[in-house]
């Protein structure tokens, strides 16, 4: 896997978290146990902190960047798609970002709540607990989102990461 200090920002990823190989952490990332962060996958603290909880899935392509006075928190048990970009903002546990979707500076992400495939929340927005956040830029609906489903995602990948521990190896040609 790449993982880089950046001078005293120094990445920290517990033992029980699965890297891909082909993901990057640079500087102050922390990723919590059973956390998972899959190939392509970006997270890049050089200028402020990255906070990924325990059991949370970083999906491949994902760009998790922060800038100094906003920190980006993804909490535990949350679903972070494929090619989404997170900066400066916040998702509470239990929560599920969709592939190909934006979420800005100062944005809120409350538990259980959804962010669509390819919505974009924008700086300062509030999805409250359980609502969907669709469209561009986003329109929240509240009591929307399918909790279970998110619950049921994020299991799935805990699982599947302890899978690629035991079974992926490289083949060389």
């Amino acid at each position: 896997m790449s993982v880089y200090a950046l001078g005293d920002r120094v990445p920290q990823i517990h033992p029980d978290a699965f890297v891909h190989p082909d993901a990057t952490v640079i500087g102050d990332v922390r990723i919590g146990a059973d956390s998972s962060i899959w190939p392509q996958a970006v997270l890049r603290g050089d200028y402020g902190t990255v906070i990924v909880g325990e059991r949370t899935s970083i999906q491949d392509g994902a760009v998790l960047h922060a800038v100094a006075a906003f920190p980006t928190v993804v909490g535990s048990d949350c679903v972070v798609g494929h090619l989404a970009h997170l900066e400066g903002c916040v998702i509470d546990d239990g929560a599920l970002v969709g592939s190909g979707s934006i979420v800005l500076h100062q944005a809120h992400v409350a538990t259980g709540a959804t962010v669509a495939a390819g919505a974009v929340v924008r700086n300062r927005t509030e999805v409250p607990a359980g609502a969907l956040a669709l469209g561009v830029p986003a329109a929240v609906r509240s009591d929307a989102s399918d909790v279970e489903s998110i619950v049921t995602k994020a299991a799935q990948y805990v699982d599947n990461a302890r899978r690629y521990r035991r079974e992926m190896r490289r083949i060389e040609s």
